[in-house]
């Protein structure tokens, strides 16, 4: 089982079992807050902090039977101790949460969260309810912001969906261009529904252009920067000098939109084709805005 499971199961069992859901997730996030290397990573969302990730392996566990749910509460149905699994670190913090949080309900759990991470109350239904006007300032205050237009680049190799999201927001990304071939991944979060559904939730366009993508089975025996580079360089030749009108059609929306982000899936931009597509839209005419990678 993963660890990051035991750590859910062993927050349920300290709280005798079951956990309404909003306060499952404020609970999990100060856990994480103080570890080293966090499970989860979290986005704000709709009562703040969140994280996809958790809630994809809640589900997994009720549907493998572990885990009981109404349409509030998570209900433990496991009798192994998982709170002894733990590491000890995780599990002194994990008291320690208990200890400092454990009688907040969910209102003072929120409360709580948005007052110290106001970052994480930007996209809260409920923060107009629970916040002063001085506190909830502090909330608009965390909301990223900028009217300066700038074509980004993002891979979500070797991140979480949540970080990924997050650098989106950070960035104030108006529109996600999904430039792969095939839209599809392993990786929870980022197949083309997936992806979109999870974008359009934070207020984020996301619109998909295949045709400048590389097909997957050119991608096959890429072990050297030099493999990487022959590929682009059959790329730049035989795809990019036919999909000017696509490129042309970023280009507009990045005009429109000011804040537009190609994706794919390398971390590394030297060994992705959407740093040769950012160039090939910098140099259309009337390209004069900042490229930047994130």
């Amino acid at each position: 089982m993963f660890y990051r499971r035991k750590v859910i199961l062993a927050l349920l069992q300290i709280f005798e079992g079951t956990i309404d859901k909003i306060s499952l997730q404020k609970l999990l996030y100060l856990f994480t807050k103080y570890q080293a290397k966090p499970e989860y990573d979290f986005i704000p969302y709709k009562y703040g902090c969140y994280s996809y990730s958790a809630n994809a392996d809640l589900m997994a566990m009720v549907k493998k039977g572990m885990l009981s749910e109404t349409t509030s509460h998570f209900t433990s149905n496991e009798t192994t101790n998982y709170f002894n699994t733990l590491k000890d670190d995780d599990k002194k913090l994990m008291l320690y949460v208990k200890d400092q949080y454990g009688k907040m309900n969910a209102d003072a759990l929120m409360k709580h969260t948005y007052l110290n991470f106001p970052y994480t109350a930007i996209n809260s239904v409920k923060a107009k309810e629970i916040l002063t006007t001085e506190q909830l300032e502090k909330v608009n205050n965390s909301r990223p912001k900028s009217n300066k237009t700038i074509l980004f680049t993002i891979g979500y190799e070797g991140i979480s969906l949540e970080e990924y999201l997050n650098r989106l927001l950070k960035n104030d990304v108006k529109v996600l261009v999904d430039v792969r071939n095939n839209p599809l991944s392993m990786k929870y979060g980022f197949s083309k529904s997936q992806l979109q559904r999870f974008c359009n939730n934070l207020g984020i366009e996301y619109v998909h252009y295949p045709e400048v993508g590389i097909q997957s089975e050119l991608r096959q025996e890429l072990n050297t920067q030099a493999d990487y580079d022959k590929l682009f360089a059959v790329y730049c030749e035989n795809n990019l000098t036919k999909t000017i009108s696509s490129q042309e059609k970023i280009l507009k929306l990045l005009k429109e939109k000011k804040r537009i982000a190609l994706t794919c899936f390398e971390a590394n931009i030297c060994q992705c084709h959407r740093k040769y597509l950012a160039e090939a839209i910098e140099n259309l005419p009337n390209f004069e805005y900042e490229i930047k990678h994130i």
